[in-house]
């Protein structure tokens, strides 16, 4: 019986030394061991966002660690500012609705990422913003908002804090939270972080916690004060995620044992240059341009003359190989080729070479070996330096 070579944008798969982590014997959340494990994944982890901040950890999804960072700063009538660049973005739209913030929002088309300018000129006339939220990689459009420059724009044009999904990158795309000016940043584990879906994490900046302790809150369980005085005795207020903890720290040691954090990002470059080159020499397009595109997973359009619903079923029923397709207006138009964390060179080589034996037996026109080509040379290019 075939597994599946999962290539999707999250949940992605789990390596082995992870798992068996996480299969270790159950153990109390308050507990010393469990005390110790917190402690000392928790430090290890700062590395992944570039901060000095506690890290503190929910045990949920991404989306709940977005709801908390708009619940425990803004109230209902507060005015705050959206930058959307597809459907993710508007998710943080809707969080904020849900809650009765007044939303202005900055909305580009998917595939374009935001600008500092832009975002500049769109603050200049607002006043009293509480906060200014931005999705750092949009997982729908495979794209990277220039978040270091909309912090400059955010700072310099506000007083707001600067809030930052970075779900679907973290751990696979450089993160400067302290030195870039993000007042939070949040992920989950399913994506970069190559584990299991259920575990998300907060970094608060100390100018964050400042608005949050002003702030009339109405959560409960999302209650990041909570979370804070709790995490100082390296306990949380509810009970974790504690097996997806102890796999945790294994992600830890895998990176380390890469090289560090910055050899994981420079991993996650090459495997999407070696996509995207892959791609071209299949005459393929692209929606994102080089400039702002996705380290950790592209989308690639329909193929020309192929039925892009039936190619990806072709793919997983024939080849064994899995795609996310498309979300809102992009359904049946892209798929996505995630390529982040438990993911190497070798995966990609393999995933192309599937695409184009599912090309050949749609009748596709193309050099064959052509994609393996391409991203061959790229990565035998990148041995070389």
């Amino acid at each position: 019986m075939y597994s599946n070579i999962l290539r999707h944008p999250g949940p992605t798969p789990i390596p082995k030394k992870v798992e068996m982590a996480m299969g270790q014997n159950m153990i109390s959340h308050r507990s010393e061991e469990f005390t110790r494990l917190y402690r000392e994944t928790t430090e290890r982890v700062k590395t992944l966002f570039g901060t000095k901040q506690d890290i503190m950890l929910l045990p949920s999804g991404g989306t709940a660690a977005l709801e908390a960072a708009v619940a425990n700063t803004a109230s209902a009538g507060d005015e705050v500012v959206v930058v959307t660049i597809g459907a993710f973005g508007d998710y943080f739209v809707s969080i904020c609705e849900k809650h009765g913030l007044h939303v202005h929002k900055l909305e580009k088309n998917w595939g374009e990422a935001c600008t500092k300018e832009e975002l500049a000129n769109f603050l200049k006339p607002l006043s009293g913003i509480k906060a200014v939220f931005v999705t750092y990689n949009e997982t729908s459009a495979g794209i990277l908002n220039p978040v270091k420059q909309l912090a400059k724009a955010v700072h310099e044009h506000s007083d707001a804090l600067f809030i930052v999904d970075g779900v679907s990158c973290i751990g696979g795309a450089p993160a400067e939270m302290d030195q870039w000016g993000i007042d939070i940043l949040v992920t989950g584990s399913q994506k970069a972080i190559m584990l299991p879906p259920g575990l998300a994490f907060v970094a608060v900046s100390e100018r964050a916690w400042k608005v949050i302790e002003a702030n009339d809150r109405t959560v409960y369980y999302l209650n990041l004060l909570s979370y804070r005085e709790w995490d100082e005795k390296s306990m949380t207020p509810n009970t974790p995620a504690i097996s997806l903890i102890m796999g945790l720290s294994a992600v830890c040691d895998l990176i380390e044992e890469e090289g560090g954090f910055s050899k994981t990002v420079e991993r996650h470059e090459l495997m999407k240059n070696m996509v995207r080159e892959a791609m071209r020499a299949l005459s393929i397009d692209l929606l994102t341009s080089d400039e702002h595109a996705s380290p950790t997973l592209t989308t690639i359009c329909a193929p020309k003359g192929v039925e892009l619903p039936d190619f990806l079923a072709h793919l997983k029923k024939k080849y064994h190989l899995d795609f996310a397709g498309g979300l809102g207006h992009l359904q049946g138009k892209v798929f996505r080729f995630g390529h982040m964390g438990y993911c190497f060179p070798s995966d990609i080589l393999q995933a192309v070479s599937l695409i184009e034996a599912g090309l050949q037996d749609f009748s596709y026109s193309f050099e064959s070996g052509a994609g393996v080509k391409a991203a061959q040379d790229v990565f035998l290019s990148s041995l070389k330096k």
